[in-house]
């Protein structure tokens, strides 16, 4: 008789603990509908700034209406784990194709998907509505309002995100534009920055004095800026999870 109380207490704790997850409660997700944007945050610290698409329809969370729903969600599920770069997806399963970025014609989900579930009144619908963080093949549309709700992304964006956030991250998506944070200065970006940059020159440097007998040079112009943009991960600082 004690045998079979203890097998199953044994039992009920595994079920119990096997429905337990660690929930990410360091990074977050920033998304601005005013500028196609995307920040990721490890608690205080941006790590990396992407370009979006969301709904062309607008803003809202009504059943059937396409739009992008507003406010506070969090990462209910991650789909896609170990796929190629445009790895097409339908009903969340993969086809086995793979797309190149802007193959014509073709506008599936592909990639990762990062399913996402609403916690407030205005978007409790979107874990029903099959609301996603994806990625497109249709890149050269990012940075426009272009989805059918759900939130676009670089195929080599998406895989970035989906690799450093877990459940239960928060997900912000807010009608206005992006706070002003200082860029992270890791790798290349996906948002050109908001004003150009010149770069000045090395203190260490000594700067030859003009000679009193000759006049002094004209200024060179400043270096156009490139039109490369920023984003990025520091892998290395941040909890894979």
């Amino acid at each position: 008789m004690r045998d079979w109380r203890a097998i199953f207490i044994l039992l009920t704790l595994a079920v119990l603990f096997s429905g337990c997850t660690t929930r990410d409660r360091d990074h977050r997700i920033l998304i601005s509908v005013a500028d196609q944007s995307m920040e990721l945050y490890h608690k205080t610290r941006l790590i990396g700034r992407f370009l979006v698409s969301t709904s062309k329809f607008g803003l809202g969370d009504r059943p059937g209406s396409r739009e992008t729903p507003l406010g506070r969600m969090e990462v209910a599920k991650k789909i896609g784990a170990g796929a190629p770069l445009g790895a097409v997806f339908k009903s969340r399963r993969q086809t086995g194709e793979i797309l190149r970025p802007d193959a014509p014609g073709r506008d599936p989900i592909v990639t990762r998907i990062i399913w996402l579930k609403g916690l407030q009144s205005q978007n409790r619908n979107a874990f029903g509505r099959c609301i996603y963080i994806h990625g497109t093949p249709e890149e050269r549309y990012l940075g426009h309002p272009a989805s059918f709700g759900c939130i676009r992304m670089r195929s080599s964006d998406v895989k970035a995100v989906f690799d450093i956030v877990g459940l239960g991250a928060s997900v912000d998506v807010i009608p206005g534009p992006l706070p002003d944070t200082p860029k992270p200065m890791v790798l290349a970006s996906t948002v050109p920055p908001a004003a150009p940059v010149v770069a000045r020159a090395s203190l260490a440097t000594p700067i030859p004095a003009a000679s009193p007998a000759a006049p002094m040079p004209a200024a060179s112009p400043a270096p156009t800026p490139g039109t490369g943009s920023a984003v990025a991960i520091r892998s290395a600082a941040v909890s894979t999870r």
